[in-house]
């Protein structure tokens, strides 16, 4: 299993999300959102802390209207927590690192 953050695009995300094997965390951004550059370096520590249990993968919001539109990611940062085709947690804007590592260690350490 590749540690770090995969970048994906509409075309891969049944098959990178929906249909692997371990819960994925999909952080929607974009390149003109100052936010979003506080919470990448946190998305990284959050992928080599769990890249044993977890995938993260990344998205752009222009180019992937198709997913953003599915998962109605109204604003970025986004992230969207999602397990078995289910979503489990969805977030709007910068949020802690500790809320963050708290929000994964709440679902992935109730499996």
């Amino acid at each position: 299993m590749s540690k770090g953050v995969i970048t994906i695009t509409d075309a891969e995300f049944e098959t990178e999300v929906l249909k692997a094997e371990q819960p994925v965390l999909v952080y929607f951004w974009a390149s003109w959102c100052g936010p979003c550059q506080l919470m990448s370096p946190m998305i990284s520590l959050a992928a080599n802390k769990y890249s044993d249990r977890l995938k993260i993968v990344k998205m752009e919001i222009d180019p992937n209207p198709l997913t953003v539109k599915q998962y109605q990611v109204e604003g970025v940062p986004a992230l969207r927590l999602i397990k078995e085709n289910q979503l489990l947690e969805s977030t709007e804007g910068v949020i802690s690192k500790d809320q963050l590592l708290s929000l994964l260690d709440h679902h992935l350490n109730s499996n």
